[in-house]
Formats: C-alpha cells, sequence, structure tokens
C-alpha cells in the first residue's frame, strides 16, 4: 500500500467520515439486535437499546481483529488505496445505509461497505484491483450466513420444543422471557464483535496510505479499536426503528420461546465467522434465524412475500453501494 502526501485536514475528514458510517452502522443494524427482544415484550425498546450498545462495546474484550484484517487487506489490492478510494467507499455505503433505513428495508451494512470499497476501487484501477479469493468468501457468506442460521434456529426451537413438550405454554413463556435477556445480550456481543471491526480496517487501511501507521504494525492503534467501539455503540443506542417493525413482526410472530431461538442460533453463526475473520452480515444471519425458527413451527407462520422483498435488497445491496461508490469516488477526485 503506497504512502501518499495527504494534509491532515484530509485524513481527519475521513476518519470522521469512518466513524460517521460506523454509527450509521450500529444505527442502520440496532434491530438485529433488539427486534426479537422488543417484539416479544421481554424489554421496553429504550432498555433494549441500552443492553444491546453496552454489549456491542463489551465485545472489543471478547473478540480479536481477524474481520479488520480480511476488511483492510483482504478485499481490494491495498497497493491502488488512496483517500480517494477510501472516501467513495465510505460516501457509497453511507447513501445506501440511508435509502435502506428509510424505506425500512434490513439490509447489509457490511456489503454495503464492502461494495463501496468495490466500487471505488474498480473505478480507479479496473477489476484487477480486486482480492478474488477475499471476495468470493464474503460473498459466499452472502448465502451461508442465512443458512446456517436458518438451520441452527429450526433445531434450536425443533429442541426447545422437544425439551418443553410436556410444559404449560405459562411456564414456558416465564422461562424464556428470562432466556432471552440472555440471547439478546448475546447477539449484541457478536454484531459488535463482527460490525465494529470492518470499520476499524477501513481506517487502519487509511492511516497506513497516510503513513501514520506502517506494514509492520501488529495491531491498528489502540484509539481506533475503542473509538470504533464507541461510535457503533452509540448509532446502536440511537436505534433504527423503522427496521425493527420489519425485523420483529413483519416476517414471522414471535413469541420469547421463539426469540430465544433466533437470537442464540444468530449469535453461534456470529462468533463462528468472526473467529474464521469473516465479514459477514448481522442482518442476513439473524433474518435466516428467524425464518428458520417460523418455518419449524410450521411453514404458513413465516411470511415469505416480506422475505423475499429482503432477499432482493441482499442481491442489490453490493452492485448498488458499488454504483454509488465510483460516483463518490470521481466526486472525491475534484474536491478532495
Amino acid at each position: 500500500m503506497q504512502t501518499l502526501q495527504m494534509s491532515i485536514y484530509v485524513l481527519v475528514f475521513l476518519v470522521a467520515l469512518a466513524l460517521i458510517f460506523d454509527f450509521m452502522n450500529g444505527f442502520h443494524d440496532a434491530a438485529n439486535a433488539i427486534a426479537t427482544v422488543v417484539s416479544t415484550g421481554v424489554l421496553k425498546p429504550q432498555t433494549a437499546v441500552a443492553m444491546a450498545a453496552v454489549f456491542n462495546f463489551i465485545a472489543i474484550f471478547v473478540v480479536g481483529l481477524k474481520v479488520a484484517a480480511t476488511v483492510g487487506k483482504g478485499t481490494i489490492d491495498p497497493a491502488v488505496v488512496d483517500q480517494y478510494v477510501i472516501f467513495g467507499a465510505l460516501v457509497g455505503a453511507i447513501i445506501w445505509n440511508l435509502i435502506t433505513w428509510y424505506y425500512g428495508i434490513p439490509s447489509s451494512s457490511s456489503h454495503a461497505l464492502i461494495g463501496g470499497l468495490v466500487g471505488a476501487a474498480v473505478a480507479k484501477s479496473g477489476t484487477g484491483a480486486l482480492v478474488g479469493s477475499g471476495l468470493l468468501k464474503t460473498v459466499l457468506f452472502i448465502v451461508v450466513s442465512p443458512l446456517v442460521g436458518f438451520l441452527l434456529g429450526s433445531l434450536i426451537m425443533i429442541l426447545v420444543s422437544w425439551v418443553f413438550v410436556r410444559s404449560t405454554p405459562r411456564k414456558v413463556d416465564t422461562w424464556f422471557r428470562r432466556a432471552q435477556m440472555a440471547s439478546a445480550a448475546a447477539y449484541s456481543l457478536g454484531h459488535g464483535g463482527n460490525d465494529a471491526q470492518k470499520t476499524i480496517g477501513i481506517i487502519w487501511m487509511l492511516l497506513i496510505v497516510a503513513g501514520v501507521s506502517t506494514k509492520a504494525d501488529a495491531a491498528p492503534p489502540m484509539w481506533v479499536i475503542i473509538s470504533c467501539y464507541a461510535a457503533i455503540s452509540f448509532g446502536t443506542l440511537f436505534g433504527g426503528w423503522r427496521i425493527v417493525k420489519t425485523m420483529g413482526q413483519k416476517i414471522t410472530k414471535l413469541k420469547p420461546v421463539g426469540g430465544f431461538c433466533a437470537e442464540t442460533g444468530g449469535a453461534i453463526t456470529l462468533f463462528a465467522a468472526t473467529a474464521m475473520g469473516i465479514p459477514v452480515s448481522t442482518t442476513h444471519t439473524i433474518t435466516g434465524a428467524i425464518v428458520g425458527v417460523g418455518s419449524a413451527q410450521k411453514m404458513s407462520a413465516v411470511r415469505w412475500g416480506v422475505a423475499a422483498n429482503i432477499v432482493w435488497a441482499w442481491i442489490f445491496t453490493i452492485p448498488a453501494s458499488a454504483l454509488m461508490a465510483a460516483i463518490a469516488w470521481w466526486i472525491g477526485t475534484h474536491v478532495l
């Protein structure tokens, strides 16, 4: 990755822009962590987002930085990265997040950022700037993460139904109202651990480009790590309420036991992906788990039309954010 002359003002602006994206990631994706626990009535909305924000930040002490390394070095060729590519990627991702938030569409902030990187890099240097292996892994998990979430959510739901087959509905509801607080906390931990690292990877690239950090650095500066986890936590605290309704009510009607199973299946998927350094979508993961829980009860319990609309948003996220990023890259080359 080449070191370029960059004014301190441009560097500060781009770091701030990255943290704005991180804040919006938490704001946009808050529904992933709290929709089920709010829709089941276990926690009030403000209590739920506060808990989610706390566990988003606590993830800093639990997970490593493998995902940050994948985003920073395994998506596009580091040699093509400059301030214009970073600007284009962030602006493209932010615009797509705003559009999907406004319409209440639970799209992936993670894949919007990946799409932004791809679009800006291709606009600058063509398709040769892409790292095929890293992108293939990311694109593959667009399919894999919701399928794994679906499988785990449905299996856990079936297992729980078998274990509590002789229990009364009231007893099951009481027990899982307590258990769902733990599962929601676990999912929030997984959300913070995977998603905050994507912005860490972006700022890490930017600092190397600016000559502030070097390739020899074993890890990004601690201030980058703390600020990214803080930004996504504050974003979660404000909550993207438009998307909460879609995730928690429109896909399938959830009870506390279903919310627990969806969150647990989703959390396991996120922890596994983070351990492997794979930047997955928390949106895809929890959606798959919710559909799995609903279909484990009966297929008609899932509103498949709503689920299909969400899948279309997933398909369009990377190309749409890439197009916006390419345009933003061109603008950036004239204004930065």
